[in-house]
């Protein structure tokens, strides 16, 4: 396929940092991750020096997120430390965005102060339900009193508070779900994602539905749990700007206005807010949104610079063993082609729901919108997924609900 000639790339200005460390493994989760090894810790911490030591010089970012695993799984004296190190290797520009991931049940009053001393700005709290038999199933060490407190010390001294939620469980209803929503809306929160249960292979979720112990919910009470989600979180004064995630107005009202669609009342909000200039998304989020490139550091972390992809082995141990013996930890490469690349880049910009601008897309990549869909483009924009208006490409609403079955189509050659 013939490409136009692209922008030049720049530096990463984005780093993710992984810490691998749990209480435990909830049942549905496939992350990169050790759970009841806490005697590693120190060694993690000494690997990570070591690897992002390789940088050679520091690399100054403007956003910088660590995730996990759990961060705030380590103690506080740990968690300092693994601050310090990074912040050398990777300074945070001024006004820059500094998230760390958060289990409510860690963030006491000790470790909040270490965040606070470290500078973190957001802090994003893995909440998943404030039900006690939900999360019971889900395998959680929290209650609903537990997020309070949680959410209470992040006010102290994040900028920002994120709360992160499941749905779709076994036996869910949408009126459970319901009222996790009203749960979470009633914290006053600046960013909501909500991300419908997987079965992923591997996990022990995988296992007990392959033996029939759980049971998947029906796809359509799915949907109405997700559209659910979406009209009640605009509704509170959130944009919903990218297919699981909703970021607080500044100066949102609480209720829809009369005569307004929750459609409308989210592009009338989002374009106000671009218009201040001031926002609550996620903004290194929005790099891997938006085909930037970015650092990575620990087990399994991916980075993307200048083309090549790079993942880090999963293993904990392995991961340690390797970079202190001076070798490196990386076990997957792949320098993808200007095609390949153009099409993650459009699979991952069409989750925003502003879409992209066709024009921009095309001096970026090199390549053209049309002919990266093609057959497949004019079909799904018949099919009402997928809208094309004064040369921007975005999904519809329907599209929203079947967002995953879409993004194939593109990445085929």
């Amino acid at each position: 396929m013939a490409a136009r000639e692209p922008r030049s790339t720049a530096t990463p200005r984005a780093a993710y940092i992984h810490v691998p460390f749990c209480r435990h493994r909830c049942g549905y989760c496939n992350f990169t991750l050790v759970a009841g090894r806490d005697d590693l810790i120190e060694a993690y911490l000494e690997a990570l020096e070591r690897e992002l030591s390789w940088l050679e010089q520091p690399r100054e970012v403007e956003t910088l997120f660590f995730g996990g695993g759990t961060p705030t799984h380590l103690p506080p004296g740990q968690l300092a430390r693994l601050f310090e190190i990074v912040r050398q290797w990777h300074p945070l520009a001024v006004g820059g965005e500094f998230s760390v991931e958060a289990n409510p049940i860690d963030l006491d009053q000790a470790r909040a102060r270490v965040l606070a001393n470290a500078g973190v700005t957001r802090i994003s709290l893995g909440v998943q339900s404030f039900r006690a038999e939900k999360l019971a199933l889900l395998e959680r060490d929290h209650g609903a009193a537990d997020i309070e407190r949680a959410s209470a010390a992040a006010r102290g001294f994040a900028q920002s508070v994120s709360l992160d939620l499941i749905f779709g469980t076994p036996g869910e209803t949408v009126v459970d779900w319901r009222q996790d929503l009203e749960s979470a809306i009633a914290l006053a929160p600046d960013h909501v994602s909500t991300y419908g249960l997987t079965f992923e292979k591997g996990t022990s979720f995988w296992s007990r539905l392959t033996r029939g112990e759980l049971a998947r919910l029906e796809e359509d009470v799915e949907w109405q749990m997700y559209e659910q989600a979406i009209d009640m979180l605009v509704a509170a004064g959130f944009e919903h700007y990218e297919v699981s995630n909703f970021a607080r107005l500044p100066q949102s009202r609480s209720l829809t206005p009369s005569g307004s669609t929750a459609a409308n009342f989210a592009d009338e909000a989002a374009a106000t807010s671009r218009r201040e200039g001031a926002t609550f998304r996620c903004r290194h989020n929005e790099t891997y949104w938006t085909g930037g490139q970015y650092f990575a550091a620990g087990p399994g972390a991916a980075r993307f610079i200048a083309g090549r992809r790079e993942t880090n082995h999963r293993s904990t141990t392995t991961y340690i063993s390797r970079v202190l013996a001076g070798q490196s930890p990386v076990v997957e490469s792949e320098q993808l082609d200007p095609e390949d690349a153009a099409r993650e880049r459009l699979v991952f910009a069409l989750r925003r729901l502003e879409g992209i601008d066709v024009n921009d897309f095309a001096a970026a990549t090199g390549f053209i919108v049309e002919q990266l869909g093609g057959e497949e483009l004019p079909r799904l924009i018949d099919l009402g997924l997928l809208n094309l208006t004064a040369g921007r490409l975005k999904l519809t609403r329907r599209g929203l609900l079947v967002s995953d079955a879409i993004w194939p189509e593109f990445l085929r050659a």
